[in-house]
Formats: C-alpha cells, structure tokens, sequence
C-alpha cells in the first residue's frame, strides 16, 4: 500500500515528467510532499499563468508533455490561457489542480467551480480523479493524449481526500506504438500531381515541426531542387540558408512570397494546421494542393485540398522522394525572382542607425550576433512579424513565437523553460513592454533558479500593435498609451542586471557581452515602429508586384 499522491507522482515520473511548473495550494500538499522524495524537479512560479506557459514550452521542445500544478479556484482560472495557448499551439501538457475533499466537505462551495467542465473546450483530456485507484490509468491517459498527435493539453483534478488516500494500484506502463502510414494509392497520386505540375511549391506548417520530419524534408528538398517557404510555426525545419528558401508567410498578403505561392500551379502543404492564418488564399481551379499531415484536412472557407495525404509525416515525405525524380519542365525561374527580391529587401534598414531602433536592424543585429543553435523567445507584438520574416532560422525550434493563441505575457516564461531544457544553448526573450509586465515578476522566478538569460524589453510606451492598427484603419490616436517603470531599476530589484541603450550602435556590442556571462541581464531597446505601416502596406506589395 502507498499514499495516492506518491503514486500519481511515480506515474508521472514513469511517463518521463521531469519538471512540476507549479503556485501550490492547501489542496496540493500531499502531492507537494511525494514531489519532494522524487526525481522531479519542482518550480516554483510567481502566476499560475506563467507556470501553463513554461510546461507548455517544455512540451514543444521536447514532445514529452509538460506539467504544472495550481490549487483549485482562482488558481484553476489562472491555468486558461496557458490551456488554450497549448491547445491551439500543439504543445504537450498536462495540468494538474487541486480541489476541496469530495466525500465531506466543511466549507460550503467556498472557491469550489466545476473546473473539469471548464477544461472540456480547452483541452483533449480532463477528468477529476475520484478514487485513488484509478491514478494509474488517469494519468497514464492524460500523458498519452497530451503527446498523441495533435498534441495538446490535458487537465487532471486531484481532490485533497483523494491524494491522502492509501491504495495498492500498480503503474500502467505506456504502449508502444507507431503511427499509421498513408495509403499507397494517395502517395501515388499526389506524386503524380507534383510529376506533371510545371511550378511545383513546398509549404512547411507547424505540423512539420518534428525532428524525424525535417530530416525526411532536408533530404525530400535536396533531392527535388523544388524551392519552399514556411508559415511562421513551421520556420526552421529546414534551414533558411538553404538557397531554395523563399521566406516566412508572416504578412497576410502581398509580401515576396505570395508572389512565388501565386505563381505555383501545385502546392505540397507539409503539416499545415488551421489555426494558424492561412499562409495562401485558395482560389478554385488555380492550383491543386496537396494536403500531407498526421490527420485529415480542416475545410474551411480558405482550405480545401484537392488531394491528402494522411498518415505519419514524415514516411509520407520518404514515399514521396522516392517516387519522384527532378522534372526536366519543371520552372522555378518566378520563384527564383521572389527569393532574389526578398533577400534584397531584408537588407533594407537592416543597418538603420535611427533612434530609437527600428525593427528591422534589431532582428539583423541579433541575427549576425546569435550563434545557429541559440533560441530566440518571442512575446506577441509588431516585432512578431518582422522576426518571423526577417530572421533566417539555420535549426528547428530555435525561433519560438505563438502564431496560433498569439498570446502576450508568454515570452518569459518560454525563455525560462528553454533554458531549463537546453543549458547548452543561448537565450534571449524578446518581448514589448506590454507583452513583459504581464508576467515581468518571472524575473525573481529565472534569478532564483540560476538560469542564464538575455531579456530583450521593446519599449514603446503603448500597445504597439494594436496603436499601429488604429493608425492603419484611419481611428485617431485613443487609449493605447501607458507609462513604465525604470526598466534598468526594476531588473536590479529583482536580483538582476539591467541595462539601457542610448544609440543603435551599442545594442549589437551590449547583446554580445550579455549572452557570453551568466546571470539574468534586461536590456532596454527603445523601440520605433512608426514607419512601419509604410513598409507593410505599400513598399513591400508594391515591390513585390513588381517582380512578376
């Protein structure tokens, strides 16, 4: 016999859970107390929020689900967003919550909320535990699903009796299994589609995210000459020095690359996932595309693919390779004009010296100082976009952004738990003032945890996005602008370092210098992003139409 709390947490250890992300409750005390004696590593948070975001980067980097913890009620509540940033996402996690005796209760319905039933749309899994022997089998589920593909979140309910209680339940194992294979007659066609098509264009989505697909891809490319472009959750699977590459689908339309995804007469589409925004607008009867994923096409009034492949991605991309041979009619000479054009326009204000910075030479600076395996954590900003089309990812998972939740307060806390994962690798959070004090506390979180971080803070003194989108729809100036505290004084408050620019010169020195100490160190970027409705929505498309 054992307590009901060390079980759930063996179950957890043996389904490979290395960290508990966690702001405990009463309610979670005896399964405080079994992570104690175990090999897990808990982390205290200073928000429920950031907790959720931390195991869900955890799960992203690693594909095994991560956990974090919180007591019932508000604690509960706080875990939402982080639920549907994972959800949507496609990040492993499980959620672990506290909740009041179920068998006698002496409280009333004091902070008591039906908290599965508020889990059900956010994740693939809830359930309240109540009977301890049934943990091995809930947990066990809860782990499966989360990891399963789609990935995403799961929730788990303990209730405090429950934890307490003794019981001689034995761990359920995981399964083995691999993932089915397409039909040989879908691989067939769409390897004709792409053999007779005159322009033949890759897309990589964030499905292609994984480490066995972007290796199958590499090779599917390199054979193939066929050239690529990703969405912005699918950057990096193939290295974006590749000569093929034709950039990021970052703006909605116009860019360089929807002049090349224009031109194509057949798209492969590797891994695309609606939630992000489409990366092309299908018209009918233009081009066919070929929907290759782990599951069946989401038909929307934008998406609707001639031909699927469904099944394991990357034995579909093999199957495909080895199908095909380079077509002597194949024509990429468009799309070979799209990637000279773009590679051109990334220069342009990459060595702006204006003041404060513009975007464009903040991402140009950090990409000539980072190293091809530093990971870059991004908030939800303007900048967002600019990275995402700027920055050249050379390995997966090194260029972390939310185009699917598209959350703020998610940048520090993704950058704090990719350092935990990868201590060999550099990282930097780059957030906008507002995307940072939402979850700016995490600064005394990664101090007390010893980890070595570069925070990047955007400053504009005002939603940036959304002041630029009034701007844009032709609204006066309203309602977007707030104050800031004394960046460089409240990192040092925390036990940090901070540190301030005065030119554009000095970021690309101070960025350097940062990254090679350790310690957590904050720099203050004053940030311009008044140009940039220019650029966007009439220098980009106008020289891209250009091209054709």
């Amino acid at each position: 016999m054992r307590k009901a709390s060390d079980l759930f947490v063996a179950a957890l250890e043996d389904g490979g859970v290395e960290y508990v992300f966690a702001v405990p409750g009463e309610e979670n005390l005896d399964l405080i107390e079994s992570i104690r004696t175990s090999r897990i590593r808990l982390v205290l948070t200073r928000h429920e929020q950031a907790a959720g975001f931390m195991a869900a980067t955890v799960g992203r980097l690693t594909g095994g689900a991560g956990a974090c913890l919180a007591t019932l009620g508000p604690g509960a509540t706080n875990l939402v967003t982080a639920a549907a940033y994972a959800q949507l996402g496609a990040m492993p996690m499980l959620m672990i919550t506290g909740q009041k005796p179920i068998r006698t209760r002496r409280q009333g319905h004091f902070q008591i909320l039906d908290v599965v039933a508020m889990m059900a749309p956010l994740t693939k899994f809830t359930r309240q535990i109540v009977s301890a022997d049934i943990i091995p089998a809930r947990v066990r589920e809860a782990l499966r699903s989360a990891e399963e593909e789609r990935p995403g979140a799961t929730h788990l309910e303990l209730p405090q009796d429950i934890a307490s209680d003794e019981t001689d339940a034995m761990l359920i194992p995981a399964s083995r299994s691999r993932r089915p294979v397409a039909e040989e007659k879908a691989i067939r066609r769409a390897a004709e589609a792409i053999r007779s098509a005159q322009r033949p264009l890759l897309m990589l989505g964030a499905g292609a995210n994984r480490k066995t697909t972007a290796r199958m891809l590499e090779a599917f490319v390199e054979k193939l000459g066929i050239p690529f472009f990703s969405t912005q959750m699918g950057k990096g699977v193939i290295d974006e020095a590749n000569p093929l590459w034709l950039g990021t689908a970052a703006l909605s339309d116009g860019d360089f690359v929807h002049r090349a995804i224009d031109a194509a007469d057949c798209i492969i589409n590797i891994g695309h996932d609606v939630v992000e925004k489409p990366p092309f607008f299908m018209r009918e009867g233009k081009r066919t595309v070929i929907h290759v994923h782990y599951s069946g096409a989401v038909v929307d009034p934008v998406y609707f693919p001639q031909l699927e492949v469904v099944g394991d991605i990357a034995n579909s991309v093999w199957r495909l390779g080895e199908a095909l041979d380079p077509q002597a009619h194949w024509d990429f000479g468009c799309f070979d004009r799209a990637r000279a054009a773009l590679r051109e326009h990334l220069e342009d204000r990459a060595g702006d010296d204006r003041f404060p910075m513009v975007s464009q030479r903040v991402v140009a600076d950090m990409q000539r100082v980072l190293a091809p395996d530093d990971i870059t954590c991004l908030d939800n900003g303007l900048y967002k976009l600019w990275f995402a089309r700027n920055f050249r990812c050379r390995r997966p998972n090194t260029l972390l952004l939310d185009n699917a939740l598209a959350t703020m307060g998610a940048g520090l806390p993704s950058a704090m738990a990719a350092r935990l994962v990868h201590p060999d690798r550099r990282v930097v959070a780059v957030c906008g003032d507002g995307g940072f004090m939402m979850n700016s506390q995490e600064l005394e979180t990664a101090v007390r945890l010893g980890l070595d971080l570069t925070v990047l803070v955007l400053r504009d003194d005002a939603y940036g996005m959304i002041k630029w989108k009034q701007s844009h729809e032709g609204y006066p100036e309203f309602g977007m602008d707030y104050g800031n505290p004394d960046f460089v004084k409240y990192a040092q408050s925390h036990g940090a370092r901070g540190h301030r620019i005065a030119s554009a010169h000095e970021f690309a020195p101070l960025l350097r210098e940062v990254l090679d100490r350790p310690g957590v160190d904050l720099v203050e970027v004053a940030i311009d992003y008044s140009d940039d409705d220019r650029i966007l929505n009439e220098d980009i498309p106008r020289l891209s139409a250009a091209i054709n």
